[in-house]
Formats: structure tokens, sequence, C-alpha cells
């Protein structure tokens, strides 16, 4: 009988994911194709078999994710280290990007009581009375806390922009107000992972097909889909330039080709695991006389109900 085969993370070829999606000024969308995959390492067998592989390695990424997730949380409940430090994930992408996806196979290792996921739909009326920032201040996650993002402040230069809600000078200003505002978030303590999810004009079509041709997925249509898709070129105009004023040393963008779901996954749950293996945490250290609570507790410490209820376990 052949011996069961080793589940291990494999690590990526050429590179850390990091540094092979990672992209500077000036960004050409048109040059990165969308169904590449990027430091994935050779996998032999039919693509079902790479599929199979890719998420089984997402398992294995994630089962790392939750521990250091968990130290993190540890570290700020015990006020040891950083206690301000936090990570945000910021994904934004072009309608059926896979942003809920993403979010659901790269958290879902990890607990759900120190994940902070937020969507960002169109402002309400009493967001529009504030600055644009307003409504992602009050959504940041915790200390402790990994927080994702479902669009985020930067709809306010995509959408705002090729849908003329604002004039061109009030979005135009908003590129170093977000510069700003992003370097004060890493000086307090937040390490920021910017995810542009990049898919192509076919895959989208194919994946609006989809929603309208089961109904299970009605609900995820929009009409206004449509009349986005109807402006491709211009919003991938709005996102280069986003990502080549807004992508610093401290707050970097990364694009992921995303045609592929499983490749997309693979991607960003690396990217995640590198940034906290840059984070160098650790559990803190007990704040009590550990030898002495455990002599107490075997000694009968625990009172005689509190002995009876571990015994009945």
């Amino acid at each position: 009988m052949d011996a069961p085969r080793q589940r291990r993370i494999v690590a990526p070829d050429g590179g850390s994911v990091g540094e092979l999606l990672r992209v500077t000024a000036p960004v050409d969308l048109g040059a990165i194709d969308p169904r590449s995959t990027p430091g994935l390492p050779s996998v032999e067998g039919p693509g079902e078999h790479r599929k199979a592989w890719a998420r089984e390695q997402v398992e294995l990424v994630g089962a790392e994710l939750g521990r250091q997730q968990e130290m993190l949380f540890a570290t700020a409940k015990a006020g040891s280290g950083d206690p301000a430090r936090r990570v945000l994930l910021v994904l934004q992408a072009m309608d059926c990007g896979g942003k809920d996806g993403t979010i659901k196979r790269v958290a879902g290792a990890m607990n759900p009581l120190g994940l902070h996921i937020r969507s960002f739909g169109p402002p309400t009326e009493e967001e529009l009375r504030h600055d644009f920032l307003w409504r992602v201040r009050r959504e940041l996650p915790p200390p402790g806390y990994v927080g994702m993002f479902n669009r985020s402040h930067y709809e306010d230069v995509l959408i705002a922009r090729v849908g003329v809600l604002v004039p061109e000078a009030t979005w135009r200003a908003r590129y170093d107000e977000i510069n700003s505002f992003e370097r004060e978030l890493t000086e307090g303590g937040v390490t920021l992972v910017k995810v542009m999810l990049h898919i192509s004009y076919a895959e989208q079509g194919q994946r609006l097909l989809e929603r309208l041709t089961d109904p299970r997925k009605h609900w995820k249509y929009n009409p206004s889909d449509i009349d986005s898709r109807a402006r491709w070129d211009d919003y991938q105009a709005a996102y280069a330039e986003a990502l080549s004023r807004c992508g610093t040393d401290a707050a970097p963008w990364f694009v992921v080709p995303a045609d592929r779901k499983w490749y997309r996954d693979w991607a960003v749950a690396h990217l995640l695991r590198e940034t906290f293996d840059t984070l160098d945490l650790g559990y803190p250290a007990a704040d009590f006389d550990v030898a002495r609570e455990r002599q107490r507790l075997l000694a009968g410490g625990a009172g005689a109900g509190g002995a009876a209820e571990m015994n009945s376990r």
C-alpha cells in the first residue's frame, strides 16, 4: 500500500507572490494577462488537477492564516508588542471580479470573532453629508483584527470619475487625500494589503451570463452592470491611474489575474501569508505565574464544583 501523501504548503515559484504581483507606476493593465498564473508552481496533470491542487493549498495556507490571526488578536488583547496592530485587505474589481468569492475562500479558516468584513455600496444620504473618507474611517478594523473591505474609498476615484458623480477637480484631489489617509493608517499600526482582482472583458461577460441563466444567481445581477460594462475602457483607465497614483512603499498595490478563480484564491491567500510573516508575530507571554496556577488547579484550587465539572468532561 502506498504511503499517504504528505500535505504541505508549496512555496511559489520565482519569488514571493507579493514581488511578482506588485505593480509600479505607470500601470498598464492591458499588459497583465487576466488568465496568467504568476508564481504558481508547476503542477502536472489536466486543468481539473491544477484546480484541486490549488484549492488544497488554499486550505493549508488558510490554516496558517488562522494561526497568525490568533496571535495578532492575542497580542492586542494582552496589550503586548504593538497592541494597535491590525491587517486590512482592500479588494477592488470590476463587476463579477470575485471579491465575495475571494473573501469566502481566503477567510474561511480564520476565526470569525477576529474578522471585520465590510462592503461599501452607493453612499447613503448621511454619508453624502460628510467627506468621502468618513464612512471608511468608521469601518476600520479594531486593533488585533483582520479587516476585509469589499470595495473601499477607491470607489471615489473610480465610479465617481467614470459616472461623473463629482467634478473632475474633486476626484483628482482625492488621490492625495487617499495617500495621506493611508499614510496615517500605516503609521497608526494598520498593515494594508491592496488588491485589484483583474478580470477580462470576456470573462466578465461569461459571469454575467451565468447570473442571468441560473435562477439561483439572479439576486447577484443588477441591470446597472450592463451600463458599467459599456464603460469598460473608461474604468480600466480609472483603475490604472488610481493604482499608479496611490501605490506607495507603505501601501503598495497588487494586481491579481482573476479569470481563473482557483489561482485568484491561491494568490491572495499567499499575499496575506507573506504579509503576516513580515509582522513577526508570537503569542504573548503570560502575566501570571504559570507554574503556581497549575499547582493551584491540580491541588483543587478550582473548588469542588469546578473539579467535578472537569472530571465530567
